[in-house]
């Protein structure tokens, strides 16, 4: 599979996905299915994952940089790669320029998560940090590319691109050829148009999902308009899927060959990172768990065998803090109240006295005295609580008011 960079809005077909997991084989791992009993009992349906979080880098992002660098002329290759990237896709194109012998440069946002950042360069490219968005990086990605001659390798608006990454779909089928509905994340649309490439052409029965951050939802109003629009401000954690316009060469694909698009909120995808941590023993980094995310927050909605592509591993330790206090939370297991109290001797601990009695965990104590709102005996105090779930967060309220407490948050 050999293509010119001018030839990069030609049609991806089933043969173009063959033929780019020929060239992926021993170079990509064949990542596992692995089934889930609490997703599926959750789901009414059996529920399967599919575990590109266990791919090589840590996401699915190898197949499509691979391929697309394998395939270009040798005059190409001399003159290097250059990518931008705030994590996978570095990691994805670091690796492959490497195996294939291609000079790379990777240009990361400088705000880049540090462990991402070291990984990029561990597998051999030279990272530039620059800008503080992904849009900065982007653009002296492409004006390193003007400059240099280097190739600009896209994260997902690429033919070759979209074929290497539809190979994850040609696994699905391979691997559970029952399944009858499909769950993948979207962000510039690469994974998805891919995976449709491939199972629809194979089996147009099997309904294949999007699921965007509804922060950052490009495809919905997209899709409405007939045409690529622009979210402004995309936000949200799952910075994977974190894109606020479709690639022009996914979004035609996206729009023919995928059933539906969904959006996840904040809470059901924390809530979903949680699950594939507790209940799978799966790390998955936010926007790899949308899919999960979708499950838990439509369990009926999907005929099943059902199929969540879990698209990456590599979330940052701090961030993995965060959305597992927010995962918590979601579920009522995590629990932040504000009171007021008289400031003297003991009055802590006889408040601590009363948490006790109903088993909740304190995690941490902040107090506030210096507050011009507060009389002069007052004082506040912030706690931060783990509990058993909302039926519990209701009781501990119960109890701080039954013993006089007044809560302000």
């Amino acid at each position: 599979m050999s293509y010119s960079t001018a030839d990069s809005f030609r049609p991806v077909t089933l043969d173009d996905v063959r033929g780019a997991q020929k060239m992926l084989s021993g170079v990509a791992r064949v990542t596992a299915m692995e089934g889930s009993r609490h997703l599926s009992q959750t789901a009414g349906a059996p529920v399967h994952l599919k575990c590109e979080n266990l791919q090589r880098t840590g996401s699915f992002k190898l197949r499509g940089a691979y391929v697309r660098i394998a395939g270009l002329l040798p005059e190409e290759r001399a003159a290097g790669v250059v990518a931008a990237s705030a994590g996978n896709h570095a990691q994805g194109v670091a690796l492959a320029s490497a195996l294939l012998g291609v000079r790379s440069t990777v240009f990361m946002p400088k705000g880049a998560p540090l462990p991402k950042v070291s990984a990029t360069r561990d597998y051999g490219a030279e990272v530039r940090l620059h800008g503080q968005v992904v849009d900065e990086t982007l653009a002296a990605a492409q004006e390193y590319a003007a400059e240099t001659g280097a190739v600009f390798i896209h994260p997902f608006d690429h033919p070759d691109i979209i074929a290497g990454q539809g190979t994850v779909g040609l696994e699905i089928l391979e691997q559970c050829p029952e399944v009858r509905t499909i769950l993948v994340g979207v962000g510039g649309g690469g994974l998805a148009a891919g995976i449709a490439v491939a199972v629809k052409s194979l089996r147009p029965d099997v309904r294949v999902v999007g699921v965007q951050a509804a922060g950052a939802a490009a495809y919905p109003p997209s899709l409405a308009a007939g045409r690529p629009v622009s979210v402004e401000n995309p936000a949200t954690m799952a910075d994977g899927i974190k894109v606020g316009r479709p690639g022009d060469v996914p979004f035609g694909i996206v729009g023919e060959l995928v059933d539906e698009v969904r959006t996840v909120s904040e809470d059901e995808l924390s809530a979903a990172l949680l699950l594939c941590l507790e209940r799978a023993k799966l790390v998955v980094e936010p926007a790899g768990a949308s899919p999960v995310a979708a499950l838990l927050s439509a369990p009926g909605a999907f005929e099943g065998p059902v199929v969540a592509v879990l698209s990456g591993g590599n979330v940052d330790p701090v961030l993995m803090e965060r959305v597992l206090r927010h995962g918590m939370a979601a579920q009522g297991r995590y629990l932040a109240v504000r009171l007021r109290l008289t400031d003297r001797p003991g009055a802590l601990a006889t408040l601590l006295g009363v948490l006790s009695v109903v088993d909740a965990n304190v995690l941490d104590v902040s107090h506030v005295r210096t507050d011009p709102r507060l009389g002069l005996t007052e004082a506040e105090v912030e706690l931060h609580l783990e509990t058993k779930g909302p039926a519990h967060c209701a009781e501990v309220g119960q109890a701080l008011r039954e013993a006089g407490y007044t809560v302000i948050g």
